[in-house]
């Protein structure tokens, strides 16, 4: 006989249902690539259904002024990966770098840098929030993620997320929701200069309106595909796998 559910994981599991029910048929929107089991599993569906019922408009995080900027803006977990493919592109200061698109796009491309840089760019000043209890705010300078694709003849119908991999071995999964997000960009730059390494030079992704340990370093190579399974251990990233939460809104 199965244990009896409590009754906050009732109130909790409740809660779940409710904000589903809002969302009708659309539902698998508002899940986790992976929906893990007990009042964990609960608490990842009610935190993002919720908060992606709260910004079904797409509504821009907070940009701030320039006299905001925080000096020297910190640096933080690896600041210069020691893999011998990325040692090499810094050597020769990133001009043989490039970025491959492909999986579920109807072109795929490799773009360099000065490709990426002439795609539309955009420029905002906001607020990194990291999950270890501080912040800072930077001006970041990039290409949207959703001219990249457009770049890549755009995504086919089956395509749902979008796996970004770097030369320090991480790898996340952001679904369409987010990668189609006006500031969620591809950043090369950094308060009006080049990205620092430390950084993430050449190009770090910026999703806003989510953690920091969501918003990737060092990027080597970016896929579309249908689903995480087979991925890692298919929760959608490698922090989930280490059982942070995938959906990492701030």
């Amino acid at each position: 006989m199965k244990n009896p559910v409590s009754r906050r994981e009732f109130l909790a599991g409740a809660g779940a249902v409710g904000s589903l029910l809002l969302v009708g048929c659309d539902a698998d929107a508002y899940l986790p690539p992976k929906v893990r089991g007990g009042l964990m599993g609960v608490s990842d569906v009610l935190t993002m259904a919720t908060q992606r019922l709260m910004l079904s408009g797409q509504p821009l995080a907070q940009e701030h002024d320039v006299s905001e900027i925080t000096k020297n803006f910190p640096t933080w977990g690896n600041t210069n990966p020691r893999q011998e493919d990325f040692q090499s592109l810094l050597s020769g200061e990133f001009v043989d770098w490039r970025l491959p698109v492909g999986g579920l796009v109807n072109r795929p491309i490799s773009l360099s840098l000065e490709d990426l840089k002439s795609l539309p760019q955009r420029t905002q000043i906001t607020m990194h929030i990291c999950e270890q209890g501080w912040s800072a705010i930077g001006q970041w300078t990039g290409a949207p993620l959703l001219e990249v694709l457009r770049a890549a003849g755009g995504v086919t119908d089956e395509a749902r997320y979008v796996v970004v991999d770097t030369f320090d071995g991480w790898y996340e999964g952001y679904d369409m929701f987010d990668v189609v997000h006006p500031q969620t960009i591809l950043a090369y730059g950094l308060n009006g200069k080049d990205l620092p390494l430390g950084n993430g030079a050449p190009v770090r992704l910026r999703v806003e309106r989510y953690c920091g340990y969501k918003n990737l370093k060092f990027l080597k190579s970016i896929n579309v595909v249908s689903s995480m399974d087979g991925i890692g251990r298919g929760t959608g990233g490698i922090n989930s796998d280490s059982n942070w939460h995938w959906y990492a809104g701030a």
